[in-house]
């Protein structure tokens, strides 16, 4: 995994999950806390996660077959997209769960110093890690606000620990809160309230990760800085006059598909031509070095032609044709 993919901070948010886990387990047999059940749950979800983003970044170093002859890059993604299904499944539905049975049959709680005191320590761990998350983050965040950087990133790995770890601080605020209020007021059903506002917590969070991954899973286009970029480096003004049209995709957070049509000039040789390309591909690697796969195919601009407009029926994803069905 690439530094961009944030090791550092998945191992850090591993390491944290999995102590708190422990202590979250143990503060439950002692005290009965369904809150601290839930929370012990949460953790151990979030341990892994964390595991399935490494061996995610692991699998997507593997070299191209003929198969897959664009590699393995998104299976990042896909491994970042089973985060969302765990924390969902295993963290909010769970949570949800024990807090309706808490409000349905509410004990008191045995021990309370228990769930009080690794929640606290849970707070000052999961606060080590969101730091840790946040400064790997801003290397690659620049001037773009958290919600941009989240929406628009392209390796996954971040932005899913970011939020896992904001998920966690603000759980075990709402837990903390839970406990509190049953021991100030000695009604129990506050516990089972704090784990359902963790479930919805978690069910939120993971709810805008799947639908950050299953946009990266799709197939998205380079950004705008990368993409004009890679426009200014085609044309050379001399051979290659114009871009006709362009397409852009990332195969991997780290790997950059290039198609375009570039318009030459009619008298140009086809040695001429094919130097051009080559010219252009360096400048385009140059430029943007994540760009690995560049495709250029030389035509004729006419302008009576770029008047139609694109052709619907050549676009991926257009109408299909009456005879596709046959």
């Amino acid at each position: 995994m690439s530094a961009s993919g944030g090791t550092k901070a998945i191992v850090a948010a591993l390491a944290a999950n999995l102590a708190i886990a422990v202590a979250k387990f143990v503060a439950f047999l002692f005290s009965g806390s369904s809150s601290m059940l839930a929370e012990s749950v949460h953790s151990l979800a979030d341990s892994g996660n964390q595991g399935l983003l490494l061996v995610g970044g692991k699998r997507a170093q593997r070299q191209a077959t003929p198969q897959h002859p664009f590699g393995y890059g998104r299976e990042r993604y896909i491994y970042a997209f089973l985060v969302s299904i765990v924390l969902f499944s295993v963290g909010g539905m769970f949570a949800l769960y024990e807090g309706y049975e808490k409000i349905k049959h509410p004990h008191e709680l045995e021990h309370w110093y228990w769930p009080v005191g690794v929640l606290v320590f849970a707070i000052i761990a999961e606060s080590f890690s969101f730091r840790t998350a946040i400064k790997e983050s801003n290397g690659l965040r620049g001037d773009r606000s958290w919600k941009e950087f989240v929406r628009h990133a392209k390796a996954p790995e971040l932005p899913v620990v970011l939020l896992e770890d904001l998920g966690a601080l603000v759980g075990l605020i709402l837990a903390l809160g839970g406990v509190g209020m049953a021991l100030a007021t000695g009604d129990s059903v506050w516990d089972g309230i704090g784990t359902l506002c963790i479930g919805v917590l978690l069910i939120l969070i993971a709810l805008v990760l799947a639908v950050e991954t299953k946009s990266l899973l799709l197939g998205e286009a380079a950004g705008p800085e990368a993409t004009q970029k890679i426009e200014a480096a085609v044309v050379d003004g001399d051979t290659v006059t114009r871009i006709i049209h362009m397409r852009t995709l990332h195969i991997g957070p780290e790997e950059l598909l290039v198609a375009a049509k570039i318009a030459v000039r009619h008298d140009d040789t086809a040695a001429e031509i094919a130097a051009a390309i080559n010219a252009a591909e360096t400048r385009i690697r140059e430029a943007v070095p994540i760009a690995r796969v560049i495709y250029l195919e030389p035509d004729i601009y006419s302008e009576a032609e770029a008047a139609k407009g694109a052709d619907p029926e050549a676009t991926p994803g257009g109408p299909a044709s009456p005879d596709a069905a046959h």
